[in-house]
């Protein structure tokens, strides 16, 4: 019965090291992340109001995106 114990320590042992040797690789560089892709459809729905931060023209409803806000005008006072 004394040789059951270490046994079944050195079991668990080796299950909790399979179970990091199985994890999956972490991404090395960002670089090779793509892009996401929407539909028209999500693309039209997830329009950001006037006054929201935005990237590009594409992600406002007024198709007006002007310091990283989307705007109403072309020219902002």
């Amino acid at each position: 019965m004394w040789h059951l114990k270490p046994f079944a320590v050195l079991l668990v042992c080796l299950l909790l090291l399979r179970q990091v040797y199985g994890s999956p690789i972490p991404e090395m560089s960002s670089a090779k992340r793509r892009l996401r892709r929407m539909t028209p459809f999500w693309r039209g729905v997830s329009l950001r109001p006037i006054g929201a931060s935005c990237w590009d023209d594409s992600e406002c409803i007024t198709r007006l995106c002007r310091k990283r806000r989307c705007s109403l005008s072309v020219a902002q006072e």
